[in-house]
């Protein structure tokens, strides 16, 4: 049995040996975003919620105990954590704000005699990190029921190790000592994983409905990245459309660090369900995102060579927005501001960069099989990217302006097979290999765990959007 707090209301939710789950009622509230150790999911709490299991009554489950905690998990601003002992320590914890000062964030922990702690952190070449507050980073301070200082630590220092997949968070630590001064030292501390499971509707866009779940932006970049070859998000996205998602989280004592990687995902858009999964095969493979079918998602192309834009013009005739004369349009327009970063669609060379009449600045990539690609009206082409220069598929090519002939900042992109331009949009892209078959078993295996864990997403996410619209 596992249970998570939330600021309002409490549910439990488990897996038990006999395949039962068993769910609290509580009161009324959205689901945000749960947490997933093993066949353990807890939720952060929700919508009313039924008690049920597989194949049973609801009478017949057993009800869950609920541990209630004054405090959300996620609420920095000021928890404390306080134990039943006198002779234990108070353990207050605080996030650095813009403006904060060292006398001010030292007030908010409830540390008494500041001048003295002050005065040896001013001295002390070692306590250089506390000196330069950064926003956003956590400090925490024990003291005893007086407010003397037993220790202050500032975690300074949370970086990514792609070699451990981890996060290592440096902190400085300041002790009272026995001569009752102080001693410091850094210390080093690994972060844990955490898998949490979250779902939403998009009611006005994607990154909207992800907030409201507690999804962090850079897993919902990622959702976007792995689609898409299956969705337009620009284009495609509609109100009430629906997505799932399980993805790994970086922590240190409660504290988020940074996000990893999205392990599974399904997003239901104009009703068609696109789905995948992260497979490595631990490891003995290069990792990718495959379809519950086993179809590679990395394609050849990708759909749009920018994140989160509008569609002004399309691929076909149209009055010319300078000359207002009917032309064909070569291809497909994409309206962002200047300065939005434009992305490789596919591996290529460089075939042209530099400035073309009508086109301004504009780079020309030659890919496979006699495609290329064009990408228009530049405010500025990336140094790196010249005449020859190899490039990946998502390399940061140049930034959306409005040179050449273009009434706004925007994007002007065409895909060319023998140099003759095709609708980007509506062509069938080449696509990527399947799943080897001397892992099929062990990606089929892989694809029923995340499968269970889509259905018993689906059955909350349904009966949430039900409750929502009986009131």
């Amino acid at each position: 049995m596992c249970c998570m707090n939330c600021r309002l209301c409490y549910i439990t939710i488990s897996f038990h040996k006999r395949n039962k789950i068993t769910i609290k009622k509580h009161d009324e509230h959205f689901l945000a975003s749960t947490y997933l150790d093993n066949n353990i999911i807890c939720f952060f709490c929700a919508t009313p919620l039924y008690m049920f299991k597989r194949n049973t009554n609801k009478s017949d489950l057993p009800q869950s105990k609920i541990l209630r905690i004054e405090q959300s998990l996620f609420d920095y601003e000021h928890r404390i954590l306080k134990t039943n002992e006198d002779n234990l320590p108070y353990i207050n914890e605080t996030i650095v704000k813009k403006g904060d000062t060292l006398r001010g964030i030292l007030q908010r922990l409830r540390v008494t005699n500041i001048d003295k702690l002050q005065n040896f952190i001013a001295k002390n070449t070692e306590t250089n990190s506390i000196r330069k507050l950064l926003p956003g980073r956590q400090i925490q301070a024990a003291t005893d029921l007086n407010g003397n200082l037993i220790w202050l630590r500032y975690l300074h220092t949370p970086y990514y190790n792609n070699n451990s997949d981890q996060v290592i968070c440096k902190y400085l630590q300041i002790a009272t000592n026995k001569e009752c001064s102080y001693s410091v030292c850094e210390k080093t501390n690994y972060s844990e994983r955490q898998i949490r499971v979250a779902f939403g509707v998009i009611k006005s866009s994607l990154f909207e409905a992800t907030d409201h779940a507690g999804i962090p932006n850079f897993i919902t970049i990622q959702m976007t990245n792995i689609l898409s070859t299956k969705i337009d998000f620009p284009r495609d996205i509609r109100i009430g459309d629906q997505f799932r998602v399980i993805y790994e989280l970086q922590m240190y004592n409660g504290l988020y660090l940074g996000s990893g990687k999205v392990l599974a995902l399904e997003f239901k858009s104009n009703d068609r369900m696109h789905n995948a999964i992260w497979f490595d095969d631990d490891r003995k493979i290069e990792g990718g995102y495959y379809n519950f079918n086993g179809d590679s998602l990395k394609k050849t192309f990708l759909r749009s060579a920018i994140k989160f834009s509008r569609i002004s013009s399309t691929f076909g005739k149209r009055v010319h927005p300078i000359r207002k004369t009917i032309v064909d349009h070569k291809g497909v327009d994409y309206v962002a501001p200047t300065g939005t970063p434009i992305y490789a669609t596919a591996e290529g060379v460089v075939e042209f960069s530099g400035w073309q009449n009508g086109y301004g600045k504009v780079v020309i990539l030659k890919h496979f099989n006699k495609y290329s690609t064009l990408y228009a009206h530049q405010s500025r082409i990336d140094p790196k990217i010249h005449k020859g220069k190899k490039v990946s598929q998502g390399q940061l090519i140049g930034y959306v302006g409005s040179t050449g002939w273009a009434t706004g900042p925007h994007l002007h992109y065409e895909l060319r097979i023998n140099n003759k331009p095709v609708d980007p949009l509506s062509i069938k892209l080449p696509t990527s290999k399947k799943i080897d078959a001397s892992i099929q078993k062990n990606f089929n295996s892989k694809v029923e765990f995340y499968k269970e864990q889509m259905r018993f997403l689906e059955k909350l996410q349904t009966e949430s959007i039900k409750i929502a619209y009986s009131k």
